[in-house]
Formats: C-alpha cells, sequence, structure tokens
C-alpha cells in the first residue's frame, strides 16, 4: 500500500453532543504526533461534524508530518446544509494545502444515511431502520441511489472550485457512486465479518480493478471475543435516546483485545495483497465509550479504539497526560509501521 493510518474522531454530532468531548487542542497536537511517530502511520483520516474542530485536527496532523484526510462526517444536516458546511470545510482544507501540507478532501462520509431527506426518518436511528430490512431497503435503493449521486455531484464540483487538490468521498457500498467525478475510489465498507469473509479478497479485486487508486477508509472491529466475526456489527452499547449517551451493554462478553489486534493486521495484509492504495484503522479513540473496572459499564468492549479510553478525566501512564491506554491493537499496529517503515529503509 502506498499509505495506511487511522481515523481521527473530532466529534460525530448526535442528541446534543458529540463523541469527542472535551476536544482539547493540546492533547490533539499530541496525539497526531503519537500517530505518527510511534505507529509510523503515513496519513490520518480526520472525520466529524464541528467545522473549527476538523481544521484545529488537521493542522496539527499536517504539523506531525501526516497526510491529511479531510473528511467531514456529519449528522442530521439537510442537502443543502450539508452543501454549506463542505464548502466551508474544502476551503479550510484549501488554506492548509496552499501552506505546504499533502492533504486530500472528501466530500463527506455515508451522506445517504447521515442526511436527512435521502432516507425516511429524521433521525439517524429512524434512517438505519430502513437499512435493517432487506425489503424496504430494495424498494428505497433506486430513489436513494439518484438522490445521493446528484448531491455528490453537487458537492463534487463546489469542492473543486475551492480546494486544488485531490477530492474524494466515503461511500457506502449500496450506494453506486459515479466514480468519474473524483479522483480516487473510497469506501467505508472495508469491514470483515463471517458473511463476506470468503468473498472479500474478490470483493477488493473488483474494487482495486476499476482504473483509479481504490482507499478502504474504514475498517476494524470491537473488543471482545466474537467481535471479529461480526466486524461493523460489533455494536454492544445500549444508548439513551435522548442524549446518545452510553448506558449499557447490551450483551455479556468477555474483553478480547488479542482478537481486535489480530482482525487489524490480518486486514492490513488482505489490502496490500489486494492492491489497495490506503487504508485507515476505525478508529484511534472513542472518547465517548470509556472503559470501566465494573464489567457491566466497561463500554471499551463496544469499542472500536485501538486506544482505551480513561474515566473520569484520568490519564494514563504510557503516555502521560494522554487520557487513554494503549489496546494490544495499538502495539500491534505500531509494530506494523515499524516494518513497513524497515521495508521502505531498505528498498531506498
Amino acid at each position: 500500500m502506498r499509505a495506511w493510518g487511522v481515523t481521527y474522531d473530532t466529534g460525530f454530532r448526535n442528541g446534543g453532543t458529540t463523541t469527542h468531548e472535551p476536544f482539547d487542542s493540546d492533547v490533539v497536537a499530541e496525539e497526531m504526533r503519537i500517530i505518527r511517530t510511534e505507529l509510523r502511520a503515513d496519513a490520518v483520516r480526520i472525520t466529524g461534524g464541528v467545522a473549527d474542530r476538523l481544521e484545529v485536527a488537521a493542522r496539527h496532523a499536517a504539523a506531525a508530518g501526516l497526510e491529511v484526510w479531510y473528511c467531514p462526517f456529519t449528522n442530521d444536516l439537510t442537502p443543502g446544509e450539508l452543501l454549506e458546511f463542505l464548502r466551508d470545510a474544502a476551503g479550510r482544507a484549501e488554506r492548509i494545502r496552499l501552506e505546504g501540507a499533502r492533504i486530500r478532501f472528501l466530500t463527506g462520509s455515508e451522506i445517504s444515511i447521515m442526511t436527512t431527506g435521502l432516507l425516511p426518518g429524521e433521525s439517524l436511528t429512524e434512517r438505519a431502520a430502513s437499512l435493517a430490512d432487506p425489503a424496504t431497503l430494495r424498494d428505497l435503493l433506486p430513489q436513494v441511489q439518484q438522490r445521493t449521486r446528484a448531491l455528490l455531484a453537487r458537492a463534487a464540483a463546489e469542492a473543486r472550485e475551492r480546494f486544488g487538490g485531490l477530492i474524494g468521498y466515503a461511500s457506502l457500498p449500496f450506494e453506486s457512486v459515479d466514480w468519474t467525478l473524483f479522483d480516487f475510489i473510497a469506501t467505508d465498507g472495508g469491514y470483515r465479518d463471517a458473511s463476506n469473509a470468503d468473498a472479500l479478497p474478490a470483493t477488493i479485486s473488483a474494487l482495486t480493478s476499476q482504473g483509479m487508486p481504490a482507499a478502504v477508509t474504514e475498517f476494524g472491529c470491537t473488543t471482545f471475543t466474537g467481535a471479529a466475526e461480526r466486524g461493523s456489527r460489533g455494536g454492544i452499547i445500549g444508548y439513551d435516546e435522548a442524549t446518545a449517551r452510553a448506558v449499557r451493554l447490551t450483551e455479556s462478553v468477555e474483553r478480547d483485545e488479542a482478537e481486535q489486534a489480530g482482525y487489524l493486521r490480518e486486514l492490513l495484509d488482505l489490502y496490500d495483497a489486494g492492491g489497495v492504495d490506503s487504508a485507515f484503522v476505525y478508529t484511534f479513540a472513542s472518547r465517548h465509550l470509556p472503559a470501566s473496572d465494573d464489567p457491566e459499564k466497561d463500554f471499551d468492549r463496544g469499542s472500536f479504539g485501538i486506544v482505551k479510553v480513561l474515566p473520569d478525566g484520568r490519564t494514563g501512564t504510557a503516555y502521560p497526560g494522554m487520557p487513554w491506554e494503549p489496546k494490544e491493537a495499538f502495539h500491534t499496529l505500531a509494530e506494523y509501521g515499524r516494518a513497513r517503515a524497515q521495508c521502505f529503509a531498505d528498498d531506498w
């Protein structure tokens, strides 16, 4: 692969809060340094729905020497509001590019389900329910694809007016994106689970054989025994509907950091062998899912993060001042990054 890295969430908006609280610029800067120097990542995909936070994180990532994938990830915006957000984001990304950063711009993430008016439902929960029933999805799919393609055409055109670098879009497999609008293919559908494991190599081959660089912008699994067989469906967290905060585990599961680490390592090798240009582990940290010594409140078991977020404002010992401790996945990825760096150094 040309580049690998992690997704870095600056705050997904839902239920009046975000998934990254508190957002501390100094902590973000240090985490970008750690991603570059400890994980030896080449790139970082910066996501979120708060405009200023995206720019802050992108600047810190560029300063750390990372290739920046500037990727708004909004929720509950109308199509018009989304386009306004993307116009502003593209302008911010262009200013960073002109200052010398290696940066790409993505015109949103999974907009068919995250934006109102493309699928039935005013809330994310309601829209997601439309996808859960195969019969309903089949009936809705042609119209959803048409609406999504039309919105992406406007987004791509306006992004090109404001951003001079490469542009892409973090897609869902069913969206049927017109990739001629973009400079590279990108999918958030890089997860392996029990239902697609055998077919995944062929899926990757189809992705990389379209005459354009192809990126997997999201893949990972949660941190319990059996999570690897579920892939993206490893969520075991019950949320308060009004506040979108974690309140319980929906299943009793055994914490298993080794399974998460092994899953990530296997998929990186699979993408590398399949000719993928870039791949991003989901995710660096799930701030909204802190660990706990109480097994019934250890929300980190349902987290895709490669670090374990500590509760009650505590900080860790491995990286003093950071509100987390590295999981086994962090160390496995650091070994992967070191091996890649050595391989490239030997080649040079």
